[in-house]
């Protein structure tokens, strides 16, 4: 299976702050909203490249992740834990997809998707 990214998204503390400034900066929209309460899909003015997400804080600190399409989410958190990583949000499910996000042993942050 090939392991492209599927998925960006930054999670922010001031979600429409975020928002508005790239909206400024980029000219970026609202598309649709997301899963959950101030969770949106932005569009970014082209069909080419990640599907781009704007949302609420889901840890601690805000972040920005990609997230890399994997066929087993909790096979992949199970795996990155064995090669040194730490395991940041564990499986989540929402409606259509599966994810998680682990740190690699430098501390570095990335989501894992399956549908």
């Amino acid at each position: 299976m090939a392991h492209p990214i599927i998925h960006a998204e930054i999670r922010s503390q001031d979600p429409d702050a975020t928002r508005g400034f790239l909206a400024d900066l980029f000219g970026w929209k609202v598309a649709s909203e997301g899963g959950f309460p101030g969770y949106t899909f932005m569009d970014t003015g082209s069909t080419d490249g990640p599907a781009t997400a704007i949302s609420p804080l889901q840890g601690v600190e805000d972040e920005v992740l990609f997230f890399v399409a994997v066929e087993d989410v909790a096979a992949t958190l199970a795996r990155a834990e064995e090669l040194g990583g730490t395991i940041v949000q564990p499986t989540q499910e929402v409606p259509g997809v599966s994810f998680g996000v682990l740190a690699d042993a430098q501390g570095h942050k990335i989501g894992v998707a399956a549908n």
